[in-house]
């Protein structure tokens, strides 16, 4: 009887031990399990298979103890993500939401509700490369930009021909009529930032006047009437005389089929071009010398009441990394945020012509309205602005 019940007694003593042991081997499984980022982005097509096929594998390779769940907003739009993330704020539940591909100056009920994170050097250590052009704002970390530039045909035009200055590319308009073309400034970036830069232009290439979200009348009456002048001085010289295109792609379109043989254009959509060959293979890539065509910077935001904080820090200082950086100017053909100094030296060879860490930026909004405007009344009266 006795070894009855201790054979009992050390059946279920193993049983116990088993048991003991399968449980601690999950909870030592539960603990590895990768915590989550919840990533959201309404970029176009190109940024978010960027970010889904390039970034997060990368990222998760390089931190294998996170998971990246990525969200396309492009179609509901990022504002309801944002007034999910105050009401959490509110009531301290979970934002679900880690970082956001947005400008947090967008937001202004964001900004009542002191939503955002602000990146700091402690918890973000890359944050310190980001160049002073691309950081304008201290509630978000610039990662990656966009520049207008100026490409041409390298089979029709020699380098030593190529304009240096904004100057020199007015002088070469004329000399070269119907050869050049931008798109109208309403209708795409590379257009409406090229007329932007003939207003810097006449105010003395200094882009500090044109500042802040309140207009001052004084300098649109002062340089305006300047720029609108310079713009119709080259108007005949344009493309058919004055043909401008309606958006971005129409003018890579009308270089690609040789129509034109200099253009402005978006660095990351030339770059695109030239990668794919929709562009010719003599396309070359050149930014003025005096002072750059302006561009812009796309930010990383971080809601303060993200719950994988960590995380999200890791992911913004990956990406800042010469890594995410290099992925930036090679995958997307954007503008790093960091210094080109920083990326790896094939690839500052590579883009030599349109290194610069000096990107004028426009403030839209109130300043852009007269601006386009006038140009339609008084540069291309031959234009419908309505069509």
């Amino acid at each position: 009887m006795f070894f009855k019940r201790s054979l009992v007694r050390g059946v279920l003593a193993t049983a116990a031990a088993a048991l003991i042991a399968v449980s601690a081997l999950g909870s030592t499984v539960h603990a590895q399990e990768p915590s989550v980022i919840n990533l959201y982005s309404s970029g176009d097509t190109n940024i978010t298979d960027w970010l889904q096929n390039d970034i997060i594998p990368a990222f998760e390779k390089a931190y294998p103890q996170y998971k990246v769940v990525f969200t396309n907003s492009r179609a509901s739009g990022d504002d309801p993500i944002v007034a999910r993330a105050i009401a959490a704020l509110q009531t301290g539940s979970d934002p679900q939401v880690e970082v956001m591909d947005v400008d947090p100056r967008g937001f202004p009920d964001a900004l009542k509700a002191d939503l955002w994170y602000k990146p700091t050097e402690a918890d973000i250590p890359n944050v310190k490369n980001i160049i002073k052009a691309a950081q304008v704002t201290d509630m978000a970390a610039a990662y990656r930009g966009s520049q207008v530039l100026i490409a041409y045909n390298s089979d029709k035009i020699k380098d030593e021909d190529v304009p240096k200055t904004f100057a020199d590319l007015v002088t070469w308009i004329k000399a070269n009529p119907g050869k050049f073309v931008y798109c109208r400034p309403d209708k795409g970036g590379s257009g409406g930032n090229f007329v932007v830069r003939a207003l810097y232009e006449v105010a003395d290439r200094n882009p500090d006047l044109f500042k802040g979200d309140m207009v001052d009348q004084k300098i649109v009456d002062e340089y305006y009437p300047k720029a609108l002048a310079l713009l119709k001085e080259i108007h005949p010289f344009i493309y058919e005389q004055g043909s401008y295109p309606a958006g971005n792609k129409p003018v890579l379109q009308l270089f690609a089929e040789g129509e034109v043989d200099m253009i402005s254009a978006w660095s990351d959509q030339a770059i695109e071009g030239i990668t794919k060959e929709q562009l010719p293979k003599s396309t070359k890539l050149v930014q003025f010398t005096d002072l750059p065509l302006p561009g812009s910077y796309t930010h990383l935001a971080i809601p303060k009441n993200a719950k994988n904080l960590k995380g999200a820090q890791d992911f913004v200082n990956w990406m800042l990394s010469p890594e995410g950086q290099t992925s930036v100017v090679s995958s997307i053909g954007g503008f790093p945020a960091i210094g080109w100094d920083q990326l790896p030296k094939d690839v500052q060879v590579q883009f030599n012509s349109v290194i610069t860490d000096n990107v004028p930026l426009w403030p839209g909004g109130d300043w852009s309205a007269p601006l386009v405007k006038g140009w339609y009344e008084q540069v291309a009266t031959n234009i419908d602005p309505n069509s």
